[in-house]
């Protein structure tokens, strides 16, 4: 065959193909050595949130350029993916030190609300980029909470303004992860929780976006409620820290409110304050005396409006905790010391509605007109009309129920899920190291109330009302004591007392004890009964007591020899006896 190009020397077509193979391997590497774009998804289209992939690309860039920067896997999330956090240090340490504070970012807990998200990738490079990282400030940023619920990408939020998509506030459980942080089923939570006492946080943040009334804030936020706070931290936070963040962001152009949590159905009536039990993020971290934000950009504001509000609350919390440090630092500090010696803990608050603050809404009229679905009255809000006006604002609670702590708490190790909820969240256990009989006192639970619709796939208990009995119980080698002496008290009262709004025996961990296990057969038990009577007259008093006082109970033959018997020693005494122990 002809060459197709006679008139060009073999010699030279050979340099020519070793040429274009140099220049394309040249071209090659030079591609791979090029910086990537500095730009967000979220700053190439403003109404786009990035991606689950785009994000841990984004932060894993990150730290292969800066030596400041470091992103680590914390562990596992329910649908398989690794939970990450991105820390930052001025000084390339990444620990946790008791000579700076560590703030943390939580973003994407509900992944439909993805402000933080953009927001935090932003600020992350705009620090390093210009080295302005604080050197006694350690910021620790989970990039995306949920990633179960990021990668289910849609729409799902009807009243929302953009972004275009978004993830989904469940997560692989459908499970809502704001309401897990004390029953820590997902995978994401547990992970969450190991990471949290590694890092040991003095102050926290959780991003969200809000729905609701309208109105003109863009950005709106509730701090920990100040009365669960010990008063060192609660009252730098109120009186210093709070007064300081909002002047920088009304600064910035994002005048702030309280989270509409509005005592009837339109703003201007009154806010009420946000009771964070600890089930949410900023209710766990109150119970390690860390204060803590949840912020709410609102819904009907556009996107970039939204993402730059976050932007702007994140930074100057930062700001803050840089120039407070060593304020914040020692009122952690003293709270922890004072919580291990602490005598009583409240166990569930209450609003008190006598008394009332006031602050600055800036609203919208509030108008009713004909609906055109139903043809009848419906609220809408008039954006030709805004106000400024100071309207009420309840947010002091009070104590409903308190215990005073005891010497330490008993529990069988039978009950492994819960002492391993324990030892994840930073309680120290011993070990008996021998089979041992204690007198300890035991509660009977003898009233409670049940949610009759399943919460985050559990039937809630509240109303817990408890007997105390002083008993010999015999304990074995393996199971645990906990002393009441740490500077996690506030977790273990609140978590090991059944009367908690949020303890273990709300969220059914003991259930297994509500059940009996061995009962009478009537028609023999009637003999035994009467014989038991005719021997034991003050029984027989309490009886008749009974009948001549419940008129039901006088008529019910079952009920009347179930109560002959409890009295009796074949009635288990496990039943109903709450199986974490008391020393006093």
């Amino acid at each position: 065959m002809k060459p197709a190009f006679p008139f060009i020397n073999q010699h030279y077509l050979r340099l020519i193909v070793i040429t274009c193979l140099l220049l394309q391997l040249a071209s090659t590497h030079l591609f791979a050595q090029s910086k990537p774009s500095d730009l967000t998804p979220y700053e190439r289209n403003t109404n786009q949130t990035a991606t689950y992939a785009q994000i841990i690309s984004w932060y894993q860039q990150l730290d292969k350029q800066y030596d400041q920067a470091k992103l680590i896997e914390v562990g596992k999330t329910d649908i398989g993916k690794p939970l990450h956090v991105f820390l930052l240090a001025a000084d390339k340490q990444f620990a946790s030190r008791p000579d700076r504070v560590t703030l943390l970012i939580n973003n994407g807990i509900h992944p439909g609300e993805p402000e933080g998200i953009d927001a935090c990738m932003m600020m992350a490079r705009d620090l390093l980029k210009a080295n302005k990282l604080p050197k006694n400030v350690l910021l620790a940023i989970v990039p995306v909470y949920n990633i179960d619920g990021a990668l289910n990408r849609g729409l799902s939020r009807v009243n929302q303004n953009g972004p275009e998509s978004y993830g989904f506030r469940g997560n692989a459980r459908n499970l809502n992860l704001n309401r897990d942080f004390i029953k820590a089923e997902a995978e994401n939570t547990k992970a969450f929780q190991a990471m949290y006492q590694s890092l040991k946080p003095q102050v926290f943040i959780d991003n969200h976006t809000s729905d609701g009334a309208d109105y003109q804030h863009v950005l709106t936020y509730f701090a920990t409620q100040k009365d669960k706070l010990h008063p060192t931290v609660s009252g730098y936070m109120q009186k210093t820290f709070q007064p300081e963040l909002d002047k920088a962001l009304t600064a910035q152009g994002f005048p702030p409110a309280p989270y509409i949590n509005s005592f009837s159905e339109t703003p201007e009536s009154g806010l009420l304050g946000y009771n964070d039990s600890p089930r949410y993020s900023t209710g766990y971290a109150a119970l390690f005396n860390c204060f803590g934000f949840t912020l709410e950009t609102h819904m009907w504001k556009d996107y970039p409006a939204r993402v730059k509000a976050s932007y702007a609350f994140d930074e100057s919390v930062l700001r803050l905790c840089e120039r407070d440090a060593q304020t914040i630092l020692a009122n952690q500090k003293k709270a922890n010391e004072v919580v291990s010696q602490q005598t009583n803990f409240p166990l569930s608050y209450k609003l008190d509605r006598t008394k009332t603050d006031s602050i600055t809404f800036l609203g919208y009229a509030a108008a009713y007109k004909p609906s055109e679905v139903s043809g009848l009255k419906r609220l809408y809000y008039d954006r030709s009309k805004p106000f400024t006006k100071r309207i009420p604002y309840w947010n002091t609670f009070a104590v409903d129920a308190q215990v005073d702590k005891p010497r330490a708490y008993v529990i069988p190790q039978a009950w492994s899920e819960v002492i391993g909820l324990l030892k994840r969240n930073g309680v120290k256990l011993q070990t008996l190291p021998k089979d041992t009989l204690m007198s300890v006192s035991a509660y009977y639970i003898t009233d409670f109330k049940t949610g009759q619709r399943p919460y985050e796939g559990h039937y809630i208990h509240s109303g817990v009302k408890v007997r105390s009995e002083t008993q010999p119980i015999q304990f074995y080698k393996g199971d645990y004591l906990i002393q009441a002496n740490q500077p996690t008290n506030r977790y273990i009262v609140e978590t090991l007392e059944p009367q908690g709004v949020d303890s273990f025996f709300a969220w059914n961990f003991f259930d297994s004890v509500l059940d009996q296990k061995e009962y009478f057969s009537d028609y023999i038990f009637e003999d035994t009964a009467a014989e038991i009577l005719k021997k034991d007259p003050a029984l027989r008093k309490k009886l008749d007591e009974k009948r001549a006082s419940d008129k039901a109970f006088a008529e019910n033959a079952d009920a009347q020899l179930d109560f002959i018997y409890r009295q009796t020693p074949y009635y288990e005494k496990t039943h109903n006896r709450y199986p974490v122990y008391r020393l006093n």
